[in-house]
């Protein structure tokens, strides 16, 4: 059974970084592309960036490119996401998700999710 668990969120101010870390059992970075998503309140799911072991891709949102950073931590079987100089745009519940096989950029491809955490940047 597949769980992925996300960690790392919480309140900071403008120009600070956060490291979120979604901790999966139940599958192999080989098989599964690994996404992050959030969403602000009254908006839609967002894509933020995704990587795919197999495919050796990483890919991110393009307002986000240079600030985020998505990795795979295999010692801990993790998908981090290392965010840098957050704006109070960033504030949003961040979700980790997983897909088997192919990457994808939308929300509703992916086959597994976490329960999300929450990050707020104040300004």
């Amino acid at each position: 059974q597949v769980q992925l668990v996300e960690s790392g969120g919480g309140l900071v101010q403008t120009g600070t970084s956060l490291r979120l870390s979604c901790a999966a059992s139940g599958l192999t970075f080989s098989s599964y592309a690994m996404g992050w998503f959030r969403q602000a309140p009254g908006k839609e799911r967002e894509f933020v960036a995704l990587i795919s072991r197999s495919m050796g891709t990483t890919a991110y949102l393009d307002s986000l490119k240079g600030r985020f950073t998505i990795s795979i931590d295999t010692r801990n079987n993790a998908v981090d996401l290392q965010m840098n100089s957050l704006m109070p745009e960033d504030t949003a519940l961040y979700y980790c998700a997983a897909r088997y096989g192919k990457i994808s950029y939308y929300w509703n491809e992916y086959d597994y999710w976490g329960q999300g955490t929450q990050v707020t940047v104040s300004s």
